[in-house]
Order: structure tokens, then C-alpha cells, then sequence
């Protein structure tokens, strides 16, 4: 955490009155979508750069990521004047790709999804040995993700609930981690999109369905499976885990843009889409939602305004 401090910003823990009475309960919004790059990611990649000797950054950095981690790492190395090239999905967001690059890193956009570049990532450090950074399955990075939770239990330490995205897990690894070494009594609940749900099936006890054609518009949380480090975290420290549509995560998205003035992207919105949803009975509980990004493409909010529109008229506030 320590190492961490002057590096990124605290983000805030807002209410919503809207949020409160739609849902009968207090809910309180940790914004990463306000965080340095845009998003969560860059705690984790921060932590673990920082972390690495001058030896093993001397051939570079390598990553593979779907947009928020590649920025993450991109503007870790830049702060300690190293190289990075980052492999990335060839239908990444325009504007997470363009911001790696502006925050200087070398980008290779290869593959339908983050699975397939980290394969070509994974390559290129076999012949090269540059430094690889997870983006989830690595104990630095999952600690960096972690001072969210111990953030939201200072903000806040009435907290009975915090809901998180779940892509690769690095998140509700750390986060999980966090909250049950200090208040055990928090229940951590996981968000995945139902059309990429690896890590739901696996903890609910599903026989796993081939995931070869995953989909989901949270482009940050498509990833075909757990985590060899996180999953066996979460199936300790994570009490439910829970799946939401596209339909209802584009829903959450414009009710942050309309009610919230933010546009926050796909991953980010999941776990606001659970609690909207009543997923997870919290009907007079204090909870505490992870908006875990805002790197959107603008372009594609009139398809997420169009999608929401058979949500919204179940609820009536758009």
C-alpha cells in the first residue's frame, strides 16, 4: 500500500440517492473509473513493476491485455524510463489502444481475444526474455488490486456487502483478501457477464461449458477462464458469485451516464448491474460497488442505449 501512496489517486466512495431508493438499499460507489488511466489496472501494474529489479527490467516489458492493463503497464514503465510492448485483442476499444500508446508503450494488436494475444505475448518472451506482467494471475498484481478493498473499508467500515467485477479474478482476489483479513463479516459477492462465466460455473459447480466462443460487450471481463492463482482465492474468500446480460450491464451504463453524468464501460458497470438487478438479496444493507473503469468508446453508447431499452422500461427511471 505503502509503495503505492504518491503513485495513485485514492478514488472516491460516492453515494446515489437515485441508487438508494431504486434498489432500498445504501449503496456506495467506488469509482475507479477516476483512477489514473482510467482504471483499476493500474494498481496492480504499478505494484508489481515497482516491485521488480533493475536486472529483470533490463530486456523490457512485456504484457498482453484487452485495454485497461496494458494502460496500466504502459504508464508504470514510462515512470521508470523502461521499454514495454504490450500484445493486445485486434478489436480493442480505438481509445484504449491509442492511450497505451500514448502513455508509450509499443502495441501489437493480434488475436480475437486477450487469450490468444497472451499466447503470442507469451512467444515473444520465450526467445527474448523480456519480463512478462500478468494481468491477474500474479501475487504483486493481485496485492495492488487489493488497496481497493482496504480503501473502501476506510472510507467506509459499515460496509455488509462489496460487489466486483470477475474477469481473470486479479480484483476479487485482492480485494477478497483485503476484506477478510480485516472485517471477515463482509460479504464479497463476484459479477461476471453471462456470455463469459468460466469462473461462475467453475464456483457453482457447473460441468464447464466449452468456452471458445465467449462474448460479452464488458470487454474487460472476457476471459475464458480463471486464473491458476486467483480461482482457488475466490473459492476460498468469495461467498457468491453471480451473472448479468449484456441487456442488464448496458442498462447500468446509461443509468451512470444519465443519473451519474459518468460514462463508465462495460466491466466497469457489471457489478452496478447485479445490484440493480437484485441479483443478491441487500434489500437495508450498507454495499459497496466496484465501478471498475471508464475507457469506453463513445461511439458505441447509442448500441448501449438501444440494449438497455427493454431493461429500462422494467424499472422505469430512463
Amino acid at each position: 500500500m505503502e509503495q503505492l501512496k504518491d503513485k495513485v489517486h485514492q478514488t472516491p466512495l460516492k453515494q446515489s440517492r437515485t441508487l438508494n431508493s431504486l434498489t432500498s438499499a445504501d449503496v456506495y460507489l467506488k469509482l475507479e473509473n477516476l483512477q489514473k488511466t482510467g482504471s483499476f489496472k493500474l494498481r496492480g501494474a504499478m505494484n508489481k513493476i515497482l516491485s521488480l529489479s533493475d536486472q529483470e527490467v533490463k530486456n523490457g516489458i512485456l504484457a498482453a491485455s484487452a485495454g485497461n492493463h496494458a494502460q496500466g503497464v504502459a504508464m508504470a514503465c514510462s515512470l521508470r524510463g523502461i521499454k514495454s510492448k504490450i500484445y493486445m485483442p485486434k478489436h480493442t476499444p480505438f481509445s484504449k489502444a491509442s492511450a497505451t500508446k500514448g502513455y508509450g508503450a509499443e502495441i501489437v494488436l493480434v488475436g480475437e481475444t486477450y487469450d490468444e494475444s497472451y499466447q503470442k505475448a507469451v512467444e515473444e518472451m520465450n526467445m527474448n526474455s523480456s519480463t512478462f506482467v500478468h494481468a491477474f494471475d500474479d501475487e504483486k498484481v493481485i496485492a495492488g488490486q487489493g488497496t481497493i478493498g482496504l480503501e473502501m473499508l476506510q472510507q467506509n467500515d459499515q460496509l455488509n456487502f462489496i460487489f466486483v467485477p470477475i474477469g481473470g479474478g486479479g480484483l476479487i482476489s485482492g480485494v477478497a483478501l483485503a476484506i477478510k483479513a480485516i472485517k471477515p463479516s463482509v460479504k464479497v459477492i463476484g459479477v461476471q457477464a453471462s456470455g463469459a462465466s468460466a469462473t461462475y460455473q467453475e464456483f457453482s459447480g457447473q460441468k464447464m461449458k466449452s468456452m471458445h466462443a465467449i462474448h460479452t460487450i464488458a470487454d474487460g471481463i472476457m476471459v475464458k477462464e480463471p486464473g491458476v492463482i486467483t480461482y482457488p482465492i475466490i473459492e476460498k474468500y468469495v461467498d457468491e458469485i453471480v451473472t448479468v446480460t449484456d441487456e442488464e450491464i448496458a442498462h447500468a451504463i446509461m443509468f451512470m451516464l444519465e443519473r451519474e453524468k459518468m460514462l463508465v464501460e462495460g466491466a466497469g458497470a457489471a457489478a452496478l448491474a447485479a445490484i440493480i438487478n437484485k441479483k443478491v438479496n441487500i434489500n437495508k444493507k450498507k454495499v459497496g460497488c466496484i465501478i471498475s473503469g471508464g475507457n469506453v468508446d463513445p461511439v458505441k453508447i447509442q448500441t448501449y442505449k438501444e440494449m438497455s431499452k427493454t431493461t429500462m422500461k422494467l424499472y422505469s427511471i430512463g
